[in-house]
């Protein structure tokens, strides 16, 4: 991550947290994230497990701007010395302009993986197949943020560097709106799908606007921090 990107992602964490209605929660979150358990986050900061626990939980007054600093760097300081995955991932989210509220997870992979293998992974069914079969990255959206708050030409910097990959849509209720949005994009992605339903609660007209426009189409019932957790293991 480059040396202005570091300080950029600090500060947004940081002020997520101070600004938060719930900062341990928050906080919690964060760390969650970065796939930090709390006794190591303890162990960087030099307190006991005990005092994370209790700002985490509300137990303990709401950490000053001090503690959410010296906090935040050390989220980052660890994923650094794990190699800096979870930072380069927000960091793409940050470099593409978006929210962390509008953008859950924007990623390329190495090499393309077929989409069959994209679905085992993340636990997802096959509702109508598209006429490519491979993706090579997925970004996965909060579907109502993005349709009320982004302009068409801002909807194709959620593909990232190409098409060829999975635009994964949360917080759907039966997936009308993101699949009526998706009319207006020329090209679609290779791969839609839609997290938190089974197959049988999409909307009855969405396999065949897939068709029309020659995507796959894809339903996924696993939970949203599983979801991301198994697409950030692709490929």
């Amino acid at each position: 991550m480059g040396q202005g990107q570091r300080p950029e992602l600090a500060e947004k964490i940081a002020g997520e947290i101070a600004l938060s209605d719930d900062p341990g929660g928050t906080l919690r979150k964060w760390r969650t994230d970065f796939e930090v358990a709390q006794t190591e986050l303890a162990d960087e900061l030099g307190v006991s497990p005990s005092v994370v626990s209790d700002y985490e939980s509300g137990r303990r007054e709401s950490p000053g701007i001090g503690v959410v600093k010296r906090t935040v760097e050390a989220l980052l300081d660890i994923d650094e010395r794990r190699g800096g995955s979870h930072i380069r991932q927000h960091a793409r989210v940050l470099t593409a302009g978006f929210d962390a509220d509008i953008v859950h997870d924007l990623r390329e992979y190495p090499t393309a993986v077929s989409i069959g293998d994209f679905y085992d992974a993340i636990g997802a069914t096959e509702i109508v197949s598209g006429t490519q079969q491979t993706v090579a990255g997925h970004t996965v959206i909060d579907s109502i943020q993005a349709i009320s708050r982004l302009s068409s030409e801002e909807f194709y910097r959620l593909y990232g560097q190409s098409t060829n990959r999975a635009l994964v849509f949360t917080n759907v209720t039966s997936g009308e709106g993101a699949m009526v949005a998706l009319r207006v994009l020329n090209p679609t992605p290779n791969a839609v799908v839609l997290q938190g339903l089974d197959a049988d609660a999409v909307w009855e007209h969405a396999g065949e606007l897939a068709r029309i426009d020659g995507y796959s189409l894809a339903a996924c019932p696993t939970d949203l921090d599983e979801m991301l957790a198994r697409a950030r293991e692709l490929p």
